[in-house]
């Protein structure tokens, strides 16, 4: 995947399937992102080529950024759908066997940290297992398809905005990323410091819920 960022220096005659994707612009970041969040890995690409085309076509970041959320979305709805009606015992025929019951596990006892963490911080991970976890485990679909957005489009957005206005500085970095570790370390301080405070606030909202259908009185707004 990080064959995107090399310089092109001619064409070639059988173009592979990332220079495709990179050629169709939006519409290849949108497939490429529903891709990613199957139990198929990309290992960043919607990432990856959204710096790549917000870094080279400056006016259109917002576009990209706008494919790849949207591809997410989707990629992540189907998931948890099929972990839903298919049940542990069908996708772990599609994961690593044993895999899925795991994550299952981890997803059930720090529930939607995990899933803010993994959708929000721009590092490969295996994302689609806490999507499939997340069906598997009955969590809310509201919940899930709108922690997932909101994740997702700041974790894009931000990526094609930085892409966008900085252009190959910002590449740069991606291809030696040792000679520009200090700016990396803040960047990855300050996304976990956003996933923490997100997982406060989720915290305490399920907190909030529980406690109304315990005690059956509202509690006040936060």
């Amino acid at each position: 995947m990080f064959s995107l960022l090399a310089p092109v220096h001619k064409r070639s005659a059988h173009p592979t399937l990332l220079t495709t994707l990179r050629h169709l612009g939006a519409a290849g970041l949108f497939f490429l992102a529903i891709l990613d969040s199957s139990p198929l890995p990309t290992f960043g690409g919607p990432d990856i080529l959204t710096a790549v085309l917000a870094a080279s076509h400056r006016p259109l970041w917002w576009e990209y950024a706008a494919s790849a959320t949207l591809g997410s979305v989707i990629g992540a709805s189907v998931t948890f759908r099929l972990a839903r009606s298919a049940g542990s015992a069908y996708l772990d025929k599609k994961f690593k066997q044993g895999k899925l019951s795991k994550f299952l596990r981890i997803f059930q006892h720090w529930g939607t940290g995990t899933l803010i963490a993994s959708t929000a911080i721009p590092l490969p991970s295996p994302t689609s297992l806490f999507f499939a976890a997340a069906g598997a485990g009955d969590y809310p679909k509201g919940r899930f398809l709108t922690i997932v957005t909101l994740c997702r489009a700041a974790r894009y957005f931000s990526i094609a905005f930085v892409a966008g206005h900085y252009g190959r500085h910002f590449l740069r970095v991606l291809r030696h990323p040792m000679q520009h570790w200090g700016w990396i370390v803040a960047a990855v301080i300050l996304a976990f410091v956003l996933v923490a405070a997100g997982i406060l606030v989720s915290r305490r909202l399920e907190t909030a819920a529980t406690d109304r259908e315990k005690t059956g009185v509202q509690s006040p707004a936060i």
